[in-house]
């Protein structure tokens, strides 16, 4: 596989589902090539191509509607309906129809990367029984959602003690570009109707966020609200990279809103879907932490067993996955986990040094 023609074949037919934006994809392309955890992120396409390559084994495990591209940085922090601080997955855009064993292996992956960069510090094994230990027990206990109230204490004071500083967030906010006119009508019309007062003036930026979504069209209206900043952004989403290679791809195969129904899971109240539009509310108490930051490698044990037992909580929303996953997991080789990550590691590190070689 020469990596810049599935690349290029790949957005070629990204840009089929959607329009893209040139130079976010420029962005895009620079970043793969800064680290190997940037280009995991990055480039699930690629992952779906070498995934069967080097894990056939694996291919043939039951089947959930699962993240696709999960990794350790997918995870953060949302207000519910009573204002609760939850924790969990915050991004379904790959959302689709796969082995359990992808999403497992793909996170595990993400973590050995990240010790291999120094920004994890547990030993590789460790890093791989935390996961699948949170996996299965919460498996074993029917899944519960990680609100960061009277549970979770420990996860709850790290998540604040990691919120974004507000002054900074919202300074960085207003330094985009405005768009308000490249904005499409339907679009501004969501965004207004998404703020809290009709009428209330507000302005259109384009953000570059993220990195697998890096090239998408995304619009964030920013407003000043009794006091203070709020912000509603807009993604356009598409189906799976996991279809890049379907025949005919079409936009019912779009699993986001499905997948975040299903799943063992509180509500995001700002979360709405409007066609193949995502909205969603930003703030600075919405984010990720940062796994660099974690002060003790217990600490980065605990995160990765709560991932595990996040995942569990997506994969629960299959009807009757629940036994053919307990009894595959049981016939599983010990470290079977490591293992399969480890090559994953390895296929990543050659794809990412092959990029760099032709960047």
């Amino acid at each position: 596989m020469d990596i810049k023609k599935a690349t290029k074949s790949y957005e070629s037919w990204l840009g089929q589902q959607m329009p893209l934006v040139a130079a976010d994809l420029r962005l895009k392309h620079q970043r793969m090539a800064e680290d190997p955890f940037a280009f995991l992120r990055a480039t699930f396409y690629l992952w779906i191509e070498r995934w069967p390559e080097v894990c056939p084994q694996l291919e043939r495990a039951p089947l959930v509607l699962g993240v696709g591209d999960l990794h350790v940085e997918n995870f953060g922090t949302w207000r519910d309906g009573e204002g609760r601080l939850v924790w969990g997955v915050n991004d379904f855009d790959e959302a689709c129809q796969l082995p359990y064993t992808n999403d497992l292996v793909r996170l595990a992956t993400s973590a050995l990367l990240a010790v291999k960069e120094n920004h994890l510090a547990s030993a590789p094994g460790a890093v791989c029984e935390a996961i699948l230990e949170g996996y299965l027990a919460a498996w074993q206990q029917g899944g519960r959602p990680i609100v960061l109230a009277e549970h979770h204490a420990w996860l709850r004071e790290l998540a604040k003690s990691k919120l974004r500083d507000p002054l900074p967030f919202w300074e960085k906010l207003n330094r985009w570009p405005t768009v308000n006119p490249q904005a499409p009508a339907d679009v501004k019309k969501v965004l207004r109707n998404a703020l809290p007062e009709p009428g209330l003036p507000f302005k259109i930026v384009h953000r570059q966020a993220g990195l697998g979504s890096l090239g998408r069209r995304r619009f964030t209206a920013l407003a000043e609200w009794r006091g203070g900043m709020i912000a509603r952004e807009a993604k356009e989403l598409t189906i799976s990279a996991w279809h890049w290679r379907d025949a005919r791809p079409t936009h019912s195969q779009l699993h986001y809103a499905e997948i975040i129904a299903r799943a063992v899971r509180v509500a995001d109240p700002f979360l709405q879907f409007h066609r193949q539009w995502l909205l969603r509310r930003l703030a600075p108490d919405c984010s990720r932490i940062e796994l660099y930051a974690l002060p003790r490698v217990t600490a980065e044990l605990k995160l990765l067993h709560a991932m595990g037992w996040e995942t569990a909580n997506v994969h629960l929303g299959t009807k009757g996955a629940g036994r053919k996953i307990q009894l595959d997991l049981r016939n599983r080789r010990a470290k079977w986990l490591q293992k399969s990550a480890a090559a994953m590691v390895e296929a990543t590190l050659a794809d990412w040094k092959d990029w760099r070689s032709k960047s």
